[in-house]
């Protein structure tokens, strides 16, 4: 590995040795803003930091650990090779224990043109594929967290293998978020500055959910803001306007760059330990320790622009999303074209993410 004088900002990943095999069985929850924000985190947001990369990677350097210390063959490396990696953010609380996945993302890696593809599933997708029972894409993961010691393979392993089955790729690697490392992220930035496009009311004594938005423009701190990306529907009195997928998308989006503008201030430097610390304690990931430092190395100062995202849409027929087959396909070729590119390959398209 090179020195790391050309300096970068911690990207996420973690979770030391001792802890790793509890925190893959301890997956809390997360959903598609968070799961969007922590793959800028690991490709784009090292940006934020500037000329004061260096200074923050010696900061964190020890969140970057992993607890895979496989060492990693040179060929294989990020800097060496394209990679992709399976995004996952699970339904999972201490006081809501369900392992849905809320957002099921793919991205590849190009380090030839310093280039990423990243392509996002819905979550009530009908799956239907050859050695699968046919059900809700959200649906599998905790169908195979539940038959691990049945099966002798772990969830994430499956789903490496699943979700690479159905978009045609190989997935080197899988990283698992959840919903309280989007609080911290958002508290330690101080907060998030969105426009509320509607009343949100919604209450569930059950796990404790209390959404209460008024529209218009509005400083959200952590807990507010998941409830701005999470809102679905209304049982209050008087009853708010419900949101598709569509509505939380362009959310999603609001709160992921209001998160980047915040960890582009000169205030977010400071602070930019504690970010990567919360996302550590909320994720888990079978990366290497030695292949997450070299990711970050590699990707540090990648553009926005070279960051293509492909929403894959479908028609809503409940309790289903069935795909749009000409979109998938789509998606299918913009990950194996990311993996393509060489060097001279200059044709990038920019993130509307």
């Amino acid at each position: 590995m090179s020195n790391l004088s050309n300096g970068l900002p911690p990207r996420t990943q973690s979770g030391n040795k001792s802890t790793k095999q509890k925190k893959t069985k301890k997956k809390k929850s997360f959903l598609r803003s968070f799961m969007k924000f922590v793959m800028f985190l690991l490709i784009i947001g090292i940006l934020a930091a500037g000329g004061y990369t260096y200074y923050i990677y010696n900061q964190v350097e020890d969140v970057l650990d992993t607890g895979n210390n496989r060492e990693v063959p040179q060929t294989e490396l990020a800097e060496s090779k394209p990679l992709t990696v399976l995004l996952l953010g699970t339904d999972y609380r201490p006081d809501h224990p369900t392992y849905l996945s809320d957002v099921i993302m793919v991205a590849t890696l190009n380090p030839n043109t310093k280039s990423s593809t990243i392509v996002s599933l819905p979550r009530d997708t009908r799956l239907e594929l050859d050695g699968y029972k046919p059900r809700k894409l959200n649906e599998y993961y905790p169908v195979f967290k539940a038959r691990e010691k049945e099966s002798g393979e772990v969830a994430e392993e499956q789903m490496k293998k699943m979700i690479g089955k159905y978009l045609n790729i190989n997935i080197d690697y899988v990283t698992v978020i959840n919903f309280q490392g989007f609080r911290d992220v958002v508290d330690n930035l101080g907060g998030v500055d969105v426009t509320v496009d509607k009343n949100m009311c919604y209450r569930d004594r059950a796990d404790g959910t209390n959404i209460n938005l008024t529209a218009g423009a509005k400083h959200l701190n952590g807990d507010q803001a998941l409830d701005f990306v999470r809102y679905r529907k209304s049982n209050c009195r008087p009853k708010t306007d419900g949101s598709d997928d569509f509505d939380r998308n362009r959310r999603q989006n609001q709160v992921l760059h209001s998160l980047i503008d915040q960890m582009q201030s000169f205030n977010a430097l400071t602070k930019f330990g504690a970010i990567i610390k919360s996302v550590d304690k909320n994720m888990t990931t079978d990366i290497e320790s030695q292949q997450m430092k070299n990711i970050v190395q590699t990707y540090w100062n990648i553009s926005k622009q070279n960051v293509k995202y492909n929403p894959v849409a479908g028609t809503w027929r409940s309790p289903y999303v069935y795909i749009d087959e000409q979109q998938l396909d789509e998606a299918r070729q913009a990950l194996q074209a990311e993996l393509a590119k060489k060097a001279n390959d200059n044709t990038v398209t920019s993130s509307n993410s």
